[in-house]
C-alpha cells in the first residue's frame, strides 16, 4: 500500500468504473507500478505535476505518495471524478481535478513552475498531446520533463535512431529539443482491460535549446516531405520544396539518392537552415 486509500480494484468496483474503449482507457491497477512510473519522473517534491487521463487515480496516488508538490489531473470521464475526489480529500490542498478534454484545456492557470508532466496517456490522444508539448511557440517549454506511457511501438518511434523503420518524424521532433529514453516496459497483463500490445514509459527532458539551429516550421516541412514518401530518394521526395533540391543536397553533403530514414537530425537541420 502506498497510502491509506482502498485498493484500486475496490475503488473501480464501488464506482462502477469499467474502462471504455471509446475513451482509450486501460487502467493500471498495480500501485507498485504506478509508484515506479512516478519515480521515473525524478524528484517531484519541488514540482507541480500535470497528469492527463488519471482514470481511477492509480498514478495520481503514486505521484502524491512520491511527494509531488501539487498535482493537476485532467480527466474527461465524469465517472472517475468521485474516485479522484476521495484522493484529493486524503491529500488536502495537493490535488486539483479538472473535468474536460485535455486538448482544449489550458493547464497553466493551475500550475506553478517548475512543472513536470507525468501521465498514462489515453491511447487515442497520446501522440497528439506529445506533439503539442514538443512544438510550443517558444522554447524552453512550460515543462521541464515529460514522463509518458504509450503503446510500445509509439515509444520506440520516439527514441528511434536513423536506419530503422521506427525512425521518422516523431523521433526527429522529440530528439531535436529533448533527451528521450525508454525507462520502463509493461506487458498487457499489467492493465485492466489488457490492451493487445505492450506499453512503455518514455522520459523526455527538455534541452535549454535545440541540438542544432533551425527554424521549427521549416524543419517540420522538410521532415514531413521526406517521410511522407519515405520509400523515395530524397531528390524525389523533397522536390516540392525546391526544384533544385538535388544540387542543394549535394552542396550540403547529403546524398540525393538516400532515403529519409538514413538521414540524421543534424543533416535535416542543415537542410532546413539552407532552405530558410
Amino acid at each position: 500500500m502506498i497510502d491509506s486509500l482502498p485498493p484500486l480494484r475496490d475503488v473501480i468496483a464501488r464506482h462502477d468504473l469499467r474502462a471504455r474503449k471509446a475513451l482509450g482507457q486501460n487502467f493500471l491497477l498495480d500501485l507498485n507500478l504506478t509508484a515506479r512510473i512516478a519515480r521515473a519522473a525524478g524528484d517531484l517534491t519541488q514540482s507541480d505535476v500535470l497528469e492527463v487521463g488519471p482514470g481511477p487515480g492509480g498514478l495520481t496516488r503514486g505521484l502524491l505518495a512520491e511527494g509531488a508538490r501539487h498535482v493537476l489531473a485532467i480527466e474527461k470521464d465524469p465517472r472517475c471524478l468521485p474516485a479522484l475526489a476521495e484522493i484529493a480529500a486524503a491529500h488536502p490542498g495537493r490535488l486539483t481535478v479538472l473535468q474536460g478534454d485535455a486538448l482544449k484545456i489550458d493547464p497553466l492557470a493551475h500550475l506553478n513552475p517548475p512543472i513536470k508532466v507525468v501521465a498514462n496517456l489515453p491511447y487515442n490522444v497520446g501522440t497528439e498531446l506529445l506533439v503539442r508539448w514538443l512544438t510550443p511557440r517558444d522554447w524552453p517549454p512550460f515543462w521541464e520533463s515529460l514522463t509518458l506511457m504509450f503503446q510500445r511501438e509509439v515509444a520506440e518511434r520516439i527514441v528511434a535512431k536513423p536506419g530503422g523503420k521506427a525512425y521518422g518524424r516523431l523521433a526527429l521532433l522529440a530528439q531535436w529539443r529533448c533527451e528521450a529514453r525508454i525507462v520502463l516496459t509493461l506487458p498487457p497483463s499489467a492493465f485492466t482491460p489488457p490492451p493487445k500490445v505492450a506499453s512503455a514509459v518514455v522520459h523526455l527532458t527538455a534541452l535549454p535549446a535545440p541540438r542544432f539551429p533551425a527554424d521549427a516550421k521549416v524543419l517540420e516541412r522538410v521532415v514531413a516531405a521526406a517521410f511522407n514518401q519515405r520509400r523515395k530518394m530524397l531528390r524525389a521526395s523533397l522536390r516540392g520544396l525546391d526544384p533544385q533540391i538535388e544540387a542543394r543536397l549535394e552542396r550540403l553533403g547529403i546524398p540525393p539518392t538516400a532515403r529519409a530514414e538514413e538521414i540524421g537530425l543534424e543533416a535535416f537541420c542543415a537542410l532546413a537552415r539552407d532552405l530558410t
